[in-house]
This record gives structure tokens, sequence and C-alpha cells, in this order.
């Protein structure tokens, strides 16, 4: 477990079933078997030969009579509504379809969501789709820096500089998440250096973009 999939498993709450979607590999499921954080885990992949992997893994690890697998596009392969679901690894807009696709099967669920992109894009879809942002975490693995989301049933509006550096994280003071700040900001420059001089509405969002990060460190 790095320290990203760490990150994770600490925001999955104690529950009866926790789908984890888009297993891979399987490593984050077998720990909330294996912390006996859930009593059962769906695993489910739209890759069959990396529900493989999840499958010899659990075996392994003796947890098979724990857990169920499941071929399929995101939610969509769920039986049915879990009391927490964990989707991480992919890109925002990637797991904003899965949520608004499988809505019916994790409108009730506790979220997990760690997103590589478009975390704005996430957090807007969170938000106008019935969920309430809970919690968030800027985790540093390697050179790169992961943001973690946790979301649950309930009503919120945020303003555009919220979409942006989250409504939680924004206010967090610890080192690393200032050192996601800085990480953020230097993106924006390195971004607004390829612009070039000349003014357009791209330039002019980056400036404003840089001007939240700045404040924020």
């Amino acid at each position: 477990m790095d320290k990203r999939l760490s990150a994770i498993l600490g925001f999955v709450p104690d529950c009866r079933v926790a789908a984890d979607i888009g297993t891979d590999h399987g490593l984050l499921g077998c720990a909330l078997l294996e912390e006996n954080r859930c009593e059962n885990v769906w695993f489910t992949d739209i890759s069959e030969k990396s529900l493989e992997k999840a499958k010899r893994l659990v075996e392994k690890k003796n947890l098979a009579h724990r857990a169920t697998f499941f071929v399929g596009d995101g939610a969509q392969a769920l039986p049915s509504k879990p009391d927490a679901a964990i989707i991480a690894g992919m890109g925002g807009k990637t797991i904003c379809g899965i949520l608004e696709r499988g809505l019916c099967k994790l409108g009730e669920s506790a979220l997990v969501l760690g997103a590589n992109t478009e975390l704005g894009e996430l957090r807007n879809v969170l938000c106008n789709n019935g969920f309430a942002i809970t919690d968030e975490k800027a985790v540093r693995d390697g050179r790169r820096f992961y943001v973690v989301v946790a979301a649950a049933p309930g009503n919120m509006k945020l303003k555009d500089d919220e979409l942006l550096t989250g409504p939680i994280l924004s206010k967090k003071t610890d080192e690393e998440t200032k050192d996601y700040f800085i990480y953020r900001r230097r993106g924006v420059l390195i971004a607004l250096e390829k612009a070039g001089a000349s003014p357009n509405a791209d330039t002019e969002a980056l400036r404003k973009e840089l001007e939240l990060w700045e404040k924020l460190i």
C-alpha cells in the first residue's frame, strides 16, 4: 500500500458492504477486509484481465468468502446499492462519468474518490448530484501529488474558487497541503510561461488561479 492508497483507505467508513470500483490489482479491497473495515467487498472492473489479478490476490490472502467480483462499466456492474464506494486512480472526467451513469446505485453511498485530474469538475458533479464533500486530503507520493475526496449524501453549494481549491482542503494548514498548493502554483506558472505574453481568456483564467494558490500559500 503506497501513500495514495493508504490515504484512500483511511477515508473509507466502517460498513457492511464496500464497492471497490475499478479495483485493478485489488490491494485496496483486500486491505479493507484484512482490517475488518468492511464485512464484504465487491470488486469491480471493466477489464476481466484486471479482475483476475484481484481474484488471485483475494484467494492468496484467504478472503474469498467475503469477496464478490463483477465485470462491467463502473457502478452499473453492481447488483445493488453499497454502503460505501471507492473510485480512484482515474481522471476526474472518468470518475464523473461513473458517478452520473451509476447514480441509481451510488446515490445513497458514502464515496471516496481519488481523481488524478479535473478536481474542480468532480466537485461540481458531486454538488449537482446530491452529495456534500466531507473531507479532502492532499498526498505526495513520489514526485506527484494526489487529492482524495470523501463525500456523502447531502446538500452543498460551492463558489468557483472552492471548486478549484477544495472547500475543506483550502482550510488545511499542514505542511503536505501547503506543499500541494506550491505544486499547483508551479503548474500554473509553467502554463502561463507556455501561453506567452498575448492576453486572452485562457491566460486571464490562469492569472486568477495563480492568485488563489498564492493566497493559500
